[in-house]
């Protein structure tokens, strides 16, 4: 095992992933030479060469419809959205023809193209920086749209998606860049997780709180708080928003009869939305009461000085789960 930041896993996965097979192309702005705004391609392009390892023009739309047609031809194209934000000038490419395609063909063109798109807020920056854009994705049939929460999961999780045929919008929450984990570099993509299956990270009695991303670390810290105050809470990183692995939450809200659910975009049409419709669909008799969703505002992103405010807290989860209990709390009123 090797302690790791997440972005040095995600570095250590897409090396190993250069390595296994010569038609992984990486490709984005900056990520040769600068090695990424955020240096998780760091020291690629010196390891494999400038033709493996391509710094783009600044152009969304160009790099996403250069890697359909270098998926075409047999490679496996990953590419780097440097900021959430900027993902919407590649919009089109991606739910028109990414998506499409091997469907459109009738099986006969694979897509396997893996989009790494740093998400979510929490570094100070403005909007176009600090966005969550996954449910667009997650409408679109044809796309697969999974969520890394910790270094271990970086590392397994970007090679899973690489070695996928499906394309993977690859969601890198990017105020986790620098927390450290266990690794290990050894593990075999036969060997882990399959990257649409949910994990559970807490076990709990009362409540099942259903996350992804960033705040999988935050609802680890809402279970601590809230078993102080003798509530047990169940955790759940749901690692894959697209498809959803609704089996393992149907089993823990089974079990608890109480649902919430927490992502920092906004609350309308989000993939809280879709769950909380699914569980109630799917497990009505068992659920205690309606299932409660804390969210960012439905807003643009606010200025950084602001965004911990719109930004889901502790506090305000810790009040999702006092609503969700039927228990007055001091933030009862507030929309969540």
């Amino acid at each position: 095992m090797t302690t790791l930041t997440l972005a040095k896993a995600l570095n250590a996965g897409l090396r190993r992933a250069l390595a296994d097979d010569d038609k992984v192309v990486l490709m984005g702005e900056d990520i040769g030479t600068l090695g990424g705004v955020f240096r998780v391609t760091d020291g690629l392009k010196a390891e494999f060469g400038a033709k493996r390892v391509v710094d783009t023009p600044l152009s969304e739309a160009g790099i996403v419809g250069t890697a359909v047609g270098l998926a075409y031809r047999g490679f496996r194209p990953v590419i780097e959205i440097q900021f959430d934000g900027f993902i919407y000038p590649g919009f089109d490419q991606i739910v028109a023809q990414v998506a499409k395609l091997h469907y459109r063909s009738r099986g006969n063109v694979r897509m396997p193209i893996t989009i790494r798109v740093p998400f979510g807020g929490g570094i100070g920056a403005a909007e176009h920086h600090s966005e969550s854009p996954e449910a667009y994705f997650a409408h679109t049939a044809g796309l697969r749209v999974v969520a890394c929460s910790d270094p271990a999961d970086a590392y397994m999780m970007v090679r899973q998606a690489i070695a996928s045929d499906d394309p993977v919008l690859f969601f890198e929450p990017k105020r986790r860049y620098h927390v450290k984990g266990e690794v290990d570099e050894t593990a075999s993509l036969a060997d882990a997780r399959p990257m649409g299956v949910a994990t559970t990270v807490a076990t709990g009695t009362d409540v099942t709180l259903v996350t992804y991303g960033a705040l999988v670390q935050t609802a680890r810290d809402v279970a601590t708080a809230a078993a102080e105050d003798g509530v047990s809470v169940e955790v759940i990183d749901l690692r894959s928003i697209a498809p959803v692995d609704y089996a393992t939450i149907e089993a823990s809200v089974r079990r608890t009869g109480r649902l919430v659910i927490t992502h920092e975009a906004g609350q309308q049409g989000g993939v809280g939305a879709e769950l909380a419709a699914s569980i109630t669909e799917r497990c009505f008799e068992f659920l205690e009461a309606a299932p409660v969703r804390v969210t960012g505002h439905d807003i643009p992103y606010p200025p950084a000085k602001l965004e911990r405010h719109h930004l889901p807290d502790l506090d305000r989860i810790l009040d999702g789960i006092d609503r969700v209990l039927g228990r007055p709390n001091s933030l009862s009123g507030v929309e969540a």
